[in-house]
């Protein structure tokens, strides 16, 4: 399958953010379990285009849950970027909104929970 057939089909399935925002890096599929590894892009993030900013690293990984897919559990490893503001001396990362509050699970997947729930 061409690298453009996986994008389209990872914009159907995944956040919207981490198509947008992150590489898709590796993904693996363990017994009923669907793993996608995610690494943010080196793109600074809104109101520092201007700024003096470097690549400093990363952040640990962090693992979310998502919506299941095809009745396979899908993790969501996310590995989040962090940049150095030489003028202000101060780390400067992107807001993310990826997890509920409060759980492992995707924000989505959450509400998406709260809706069958009622």
């Amino acid at each position: 399958m061409s690298s453009d057939s996986l994008l389209a089909i990872a914009n159907l399935l995944l956040p919207e953010v981490l198509v947008t925002y992150f590489d898709l890096t590796k993904h693996e599929i363990k017994g009923e379990e669907l793993h996608f590894y995610f690494t943010e892009l080196n793109t600074l993030p809104d109101g520092y285009n201007d700024a003096k900013l470097h690549s400093k690293g990363f952040f640990p990984q962090a693992t979310v849950q998502d919506f299941p897919i095809r009745g396979k559990n899908v993790f969501l490893h996310i590995t989040r970027r962090r940049w150095f503001n030489e003028t202000s001396g101060k780390v400067v990362t992107r807001d993310w909104d990826l997890v509920a509050k409060g759980t492992r699970i995707t924000s989505e997947f959450a509400a998406f929970l709260k809706e069958v729930c009622k």
